[in-house]
């Protein structure tokens, strides 16, 4: 998992805007997500995170990977892009068993929730925004099971941002 979140643990505001990642922009600036996306070859995301990243009049970014976009409702695959209706532990397990690189989990909060209440996100990157939203979409429910996590790296960055890099401890 890849992700960025306020202070307080937002991803998202109340209405799923993402103005408080504005804060941080700084031109050339990626917060190491080329070296990240180099190691992956599979994306995961909830259908509304799809769209949000589609309403920002962009080309889905990851046509070059295995996508799996997950809704309740089935529609047909698009280039790399699987629309998933099934049970996201079983996508997940089934991948893991293929060779190949990581898989990126990318949002949304019901993803990751459904993920981590089933133990199945390995690593977890977290950039925390040096903002309090106070209400919005939390990217931890306090539903989850405890799971103990070791430290990879932590790095500071100009404009505030810490990035928190952890490994599940299995």
């Amino acid at each position: 998992m890849y992700i960025a979140m306020s202070l307080d643990g937002y991803i998202a505001g109340k209405n799923d805007e993402l103005d408080f990642l504005k804060q941080v922009e700084i031109f050339g600036e990626d917060y190491s997500y080329a070296q990240f996306i180099e190691t992956i070859d599979t994306v995961i995301m909830g259908r509304k995170t799809y769209e949000i990243v589609l309403s920002f009049g962009i080309d889905f970014p990851h046509t070059d990977k295995k996508s799996y976009i997950l809704s309740r409702t089935s529609r047909e695959k698009d280039a790399n892009i699987t629309f998933y209706n099934g049970n996201v532990n079983t996508l997940i397990n089934d991948l893991k068993k293929t060779d190949g690189k990581n898989i990126f989990i990318d949002g949304g909060a019901e993803v990751v929730h459904s993920l981590l209440k089933n133990q199945l996100i390995d690593e977890l990157i977290i950039s925390i925004i040096p903002v309090l939203l106070g209400d919005g979409v939390r990217l931890f429910k306090g539903e989850e099971p405890e799971q103990k996590l070791e430290l990879i790296s932590t790095k500071a960055f100009e404009k505030g941002l810490v990035q928190l890099h952890y490994s599940a401890i299995k």
